[in-house]
């Protein structure tokens, strides 16, 4: 089961905060998240590696699943799961590679994706975005609340645009978890701040 708030720590987004991606890690963990979603849409370099294994042992001293997106090479050795998109590789292959046990994630973006989807061999999807959404830099059409009733085989992971101020109807539209980025980053975003806005969505969604 996907808990129902998906932190996800995203590069760019916590470069533009100058927040180091270990020490917002933490915070999270210590306010409550029991899933991480680790992002990086540009070069895996051997540093980001080493930040991205060190994230790995904080989340397995917590008892945390951590999920890297994009990357299934990069989530085999660092004993993670993946999420895939609809141009990465397919979930056939990312589940051959990662084996049957662990969490594997796909993004779908309209209708038609998302029931396409239902054979796959994926934990659960994700649709998005909701709303509009500046997390992207190229982003889908928004799909808006009426798909998360539409019936699934998988756990739906509902993201793009979701704040505290709507995350809450999400859920009453049907999604099973929100994929949160930004609003989980308050100004300044220090570690103490974040892990209080951890606490807080944790008391708003009751996760």
């Amino acid at each position: 089961m996907i808990p129902r708030l998906y932190p996800i720590l995203d590069s760019a987004s916590l470069a533009r905060k100058n927040c180091g991606l270990e020490a917002a890690a933490a915070a999270m963990l210590e306010g409550g998240a029991r899933i991480l979603q680790l992002r990086h849409k540009g070069h895996w370099g051997r540093s980001l590696f080493e930040q991205a294994e060190r994230v790995a042992r904080l989340c397995a001293a917590a008892g945390v699943p951590l999920v890297i997106d994009d990357r299934a090479d990069v989530a085999l050795l660092l004993g993670a799961g993946v999420h895939v998109g609809q141009d990465d590789l397919s979930p056939s292959d990312a589940r051959r590679i990662l084996g049957p046990d662990a969490i594997l994630g796909f993004s779908t973006h309209n209708p038609e994706q998302l029931a396409a989807a239902a054979g796959e061999p994926v934990t659960y999807l994700a649709i998005g975005p909701v709303y509009a959404t500046t997390s992207k830099q190229n982003p889908d059409p928004v799909v808006g609340l009426d798909i998360l009733s539409r019936p699934r085989t998988r756990p739906l992971v509902a993201i793009g645009g979701i704040t505290r101020e709507n995350a809450r109807a999400v859920i009453e539209a049907g999604a099973d978890s929100v994929a949160v980025i930004s609003d989980l980053l308050p100004d300044p975003c220090t570690p103490p701040a974040i892990r209080s806005r951890m606490e807080e969505w944790q008391r708003l969604l009751k996760a």
